[in-house]
């Protein structure tokens, strides 16, 4: 492999990786902060993806559509917090995990009836439909580095949330210990409802960013649901900074395996897992 084809594959891989960790942010803090298994995480995923298509085909601009699209997504993720899951934070997992479950079909069902089952391509934006070249036959499409970018900023956005915020302080505060947080004041309903459509809204961002290199289709948000897992998993439950450093090496992982060794790509992640689990049963950064 030539310095130029492992630069694509590695700005390949690190964008993948970025994107996974927008899906297993929202993931995590679901999980570790409100304790919800939700396996319904990747409709939220492929949500977005469809108002990109749905907006981007109505108003002929992906970025007013990913605008609107967030909007949308976080006052949907508010709505489900506060009519179906704050009913199942004390359940047992495997309630949760049946609700979560069935959205899954309910949300297909829905999407079928709305958008149909065609598979739909959305337009790269003019500005961003161009490529750097590195080579006289290689070059780079300027859309996947937005893309990086966007996740980047993103990432900034939510660590400095999380960590110097107020809200930020409460939020950590009701993840750590409920009953004092609540003792002293804070709305733990509230933050369990900014928590959950923070999570939805960035499972869609994700989406929509992504919808114009993987195009839109059904049981899309299935394809991306057990990678999400595993990004959680290794970098250990409830923790970001762990996401984020898990899914840049998942990325990697992934996108060098299918290039170096395409025999074994399907079970490079999985074995990357069971090696961290292996010494570090917690993940990466126990939280």
């Amino acid at each position: 492999m030539d310095f130029a084809n492992f630069l694509i594959q590695l700005l390949n891989g690190v964008q993948y990786g970025l994107l996974l960790f927008m899906l297993a942010a929202g993931l995590t803090l679901i999980f570790g902060i409100m304790g919800v298994v939700n396996l319904a995480h990747g409709s939220f995923y492929m949500l977005g993806a469809y108002m990109a298509w749905f907006f981007t085909a109505q108003f002929d601009s992906l970025v007013l559509a990913i605008l609107l699209g967030t909007v949308l997504a976080v006052v949907f993720g508010w709505l489900l917090e506060w009519g179906l899951f704050r009913f199942f934070y004390h359940r047992d997992h495997l309630d949760q995990v049946l609700l979560t479950f069935g959205l899954i079909y309910i949300f297909e069902e829905v999407r079928s009836i709305l958008w149909g089952d065609d598979v739909h391509a959305v337009q790269v934006p003019e500005l961003l439909n161009w490529s750097i070249p590195l080579t006289d036959t290689l070059s780079y499409p300027v859309y996947r580095l937005v893309m990086s970018g966007i996740c980047v900023l993103l990432a900034v956005a939510l660590y400095l949330l999380i960590s110097k915020t107020r809200l930020g302080m409460k939020i950590r505060a009701g993840a750590f210990n409920r009953e004092m947080a609540e003792a002293l004041g804070i709305n733990i309903r509230l933050i369990h409802g900014v928590v959950f459509a923070l999570g939805v809204g960035l499972a869609a961002i994700a989406g929509m960013i992504a919808s114009p290199i993987s195009s839109v289709y059904p049981g899309m948000g299935s394809s991306v649901l057990i990678m999400c897992f595993v990004v959680v998993v290794i970098g250990g439950i409830g923790s970001v900074r762990g996401a984020l450093v898990s899914a840049l090496l998942v990325g990697l992982v992934d996108t060098f395996g299918k290039v170096l060794v395409p025999q074994l790509a399907g079970m490079a992640v999985y074995m990357l897992m069971a090696g961290v689990l292996l010494y570090k049963p917690e993940g990466l950064f126990k939280q």
